[in-house]
């Protein structure tokens, strides 16, 4: 494809230059060369990349388009859609990482003549990585598409080839979330650690396994498989099959068989034994082929209703396992409940094919408002004695904060702690039958327990609660540091303060309304080109694992809930790192808040809408800084308001301009009322806590009346 024939977004632009969005429709407006557009609709335009390359650099704006842009703009601008680019560059980038050496030679020559040669090179690479019958036959580039595969080799060179595939794969998924269901990394890595455990009992494999996924999606699962020996993926959507195949074939070196198919309509693989089988199934499908599978043989378990298309799929994982293997599914929390399921899950329970039902907190996967569970499945042996008890978790409150903290919610789940704790609970099934009970978290329930006329195996129904507020002594404990805090908050009361001396009437004193009466005032902005202030904004490409302060923590006072996940999108971006004495204020709802960075806070990735003001310390001080941003009137003025958000532009808010020993007394009075105010919202937590508490052990028998 021509270069020239890529277009960019406004919001693409705005990352190119390293601006805002804003800052992009300020151009527009303001520069009446800027490129007009080329596509896109009135309110969503697209430009000419080329265009928008030449203004910006002749703006002084941009050295150079960076590469991984350039590719990116090739991918989403390609004539037969951004998925048969990627499955064209991911093609091409499978034979630079298996024969650097030919590719060197087939890209030495002109583009006609380079397709023509690619096409024999091609086929070898796939038939000796995907074997026969893959899914990326007839899908071979061609001569227009030679620009795209050199620009991607070139990606490859800077990033790796694998690195480069996910990075484009990475942000073709951010920029259409809502056609693909993804399997977030931690439930996807969790998932494959228990399929793991399950093969040798201590939490890793001993040998290479080989793993089915039968609903591969986007491969998100079958990646997180360490060392496979073969991994098998099958999906009824064929661009997400190809793409599936492509990123495991860059991913490592197992054997990679894919299938485009219905699994179950048309199962690809039909005399596999595997090791493990990983699936996260479509959820409440009516047309799973209820009617035209009703005497297959894999529903040895009882035919699923209708409504039950998520028990098919437990049945065709169980098919597919060797005897001893195991399978994880992600399934929505009504499979466990629903009445049309309960003889299904009966057999299961009786033949020992459910080996654990785990709740995962609310925000683990998509649909992100509901609890999702984890099956884990084990295909029973003939002649083996079904074990006797099912393990039983629910992790929801594993990613709540301590004590007088708000709980995790979608960014901030603690998923090394839920990780860490069903792991360790499943660990300790394998090897002993069981497990010690915890309240509230898990236990090991008799099989005979379960067959009642529901057989419900929510966890939630059969773990005994846990108790009320952590027992009497927590709840004396919560109620001794409710007390210290509310001694806390009225010793910091604020007094009184005298009357301020009447403001000027002069006219810049009402149109700049930052400061003591008289005092002449200026604006971040101002501050920003002036050296004494830097601002900078939020970004996703912090290394996996950084802590994130995130929005909610700003509003909230509290400490980075956030974790960094690996992002193949962001690898490229610089993240801002916080420091002491910055600055944090939220760009969107239009609230007075601005948060000063301490020791404990430091060190954390700044998060999304959110910028960050770091002043040099010889000509601001950073409490007078935050607490004049917290004026009502400052940020009213430095609001744009839209259809339904309010979003604050940080250069817009005003400073009064004071030497810096009057900047200290301000700043020590702001001090004085952001202390104030951490201790009244520590007591509201605490008061929550406490008054929960009561009620729970009121209503359970854990405290009395008296």
């Amino acid at each position: 494809m021509p270069e020239n024939a890529a277009e960019v977004t406004a919001a693409e632009i705005a990352r190119l230059a390293g601006v805002g969005r804003a800052a992009v429709s300020n151009w527009r407006r303001r520069h009446a060369d800027f490129p007009r557009p080329v596509g896109g609709t009135e309110t969503s335009p697209s430009f000419a990349l080329a265009d928008v390359e030449d203004w910006l650099r002749a703006q002084g704006k941009l050295a150079e388009v960076p590469l991984r842009e350039r590719v990116w703009q090739q991918v989403s601008g390609h004539p037969a859609g951004a998925v048969a680019a990627l499955v064209h560059a991911g093609c091409a980038l499978l034979v630079v990482r298996d024969r650097p050496t030919d590719w060197l030679e087939l890209s030495a020559v002109s583009d006609e003549r380079m397709a023509g040669l690619l096409r024999p090179a091609l086929a070898q690479v796939l038939a000796a990585r995907l074997g026969p019958g893959h899914p990326l036959a007839g899908r071979e580039p061609g001569p227009a598409d030679m620009p795209l595969l050199r620009a991607a080799a070139d990606l490859a060179a800077e990033l790796g080839a694998r690195q480069a595939f996910e990075f484009l794969l990475g942000r073709h998924l951010d920029a259409n979330p809502r056609q693909y269901t993804l399997t977030p990394p931690g439930p996807a890595e969790l998932m494959a650690a228990l399929a793991g455990a399950a093969a040798t009992g201590t939490g890793t494999a001993a040998a290479p396994l080989t793993v089915l996924d039968p609903a591969c999606g986007t491969g998100g699962l079958l990646r997180a498989v360490r060392h496979p020996g073969a991994l098998y993926a099958q999906d009824a959507a064929p661009e997400l099959a190809a793409l599936t195949a492509l990123r495991l074939a860059l991913h490592g070196d197992a054997d990679i068989r894919a299938a485009a198919a219905d699994s179950l309509r048309a199962d690809a693989f039909p005399q596999l034994t595997a090791d493990a089988v990983l699936c996260h199934p479509p959820f409440n499908e009516r047309n799973w082929g209820h009617d035209e599978l009703a005497y297959d043989p894999r529903w040895e378990y009882g035919f699923p209703a209708r409504t039950e298309s998520e028990l098919a799929w437990v049945q065709h994982c169980l098919a597919r396992l060797r005897e001893g293997g195991t399978a994880v599914l992600l399934m929505p929390p009504a499979a466990a409940s629903r009445r049309s399921g309960r003889r299904v899950r009966a057999d299961l329970l009786r033949r020992g094919a459910l080996r654990a039902v785990i709740a995962l907190p609310a925000g683990a996967a998509p649909p992100y408002g509901v609890p999702l569970h984890l099956w884990v499945l084990r295909k029973p042996a003939p002649g083996l004695q079904p074990a006797p008890e099912v393990l039983l978790v629910d992790a929801a409150g594993l990613a709540a904060g301590p004590a007088g903290e708000p709980a995790g919610g979608r960014d901030k789940a603690a998923w090394p702690a839920v990780h860490d704790a069903v792991l360790a609970a499943w660990t300790a099934y394998e090897q002993t039958g069981g497990v010690e009970e915890q309240p509230g978290v898990s236990r090991s329930a008799p099989v005979i327990e379960l067959l009642d006329d529901d057989v419900d195996l929510a966890p939630a129904r059969h773990l005994p609660p846990p108790a009320a507020g952590g027992g009497p002594a927590e709840l004396a404990a919560v109620r001794e540091r409710l007390d210290a805090t509310l001694q806390r908050a009225a010793r910091l009361t604020p007094a009184p303060a005298g009357p301020a001396a009447p403001k000027s009437a002069a006219p810049e004193s009402r149109t700049r309304p930052a400061g003591p009466a008289g005092t002449a005032a200026t604006t971040l902005g101002e501050l920003a080109r002036a050296g004494a202030l830097t601002l900078r904004t939020g970004t996703a490409g912090a290394p996996p694992g950084t802590p994130v302060l995130t929005e909610a923590d700003v509003y909230a006072g509290t400490a980075p809930s956030g974790t960094a996940a690996p992002d193949p999108g962001a690898a490229a971006d610089e993240p801002v790192l916080t420091e002491p004495g910055d600055v944090v204020v939220p760009l969107l709802g239009g609230g007075s808040v601005a948060r000063v960075i301490d020791a404990g806070t430091a060190g954390a990735a700044l998060g999304r809408n959110l910028q960050l003001l770091r002043p040099d310390p010889a000509a601001l001080d950073s409490w007078f800084l935050a607490g004049f941003l917290r004026g009502t009137a400052n940020t009213r003025q430095a609001s744009s308001y839209a259809s339904t958000a309010t979003r604050l532009d940080a250069r817009r808010l005003q400073l009064p301009r004071l030497p810096l020993a009057d900047q200290r007394r301000y700043g020590e009075r702001f001090r004085a009322l952001a202390e104030f105010e951490d201790a009244l919202r520590l007591a509201g937590r605490l008061g929550e806590q406490l008054v929960q508490g009561l009620y729970d052990g009121l209503t359970d028998g854990s405290v009395t009346p008296g």
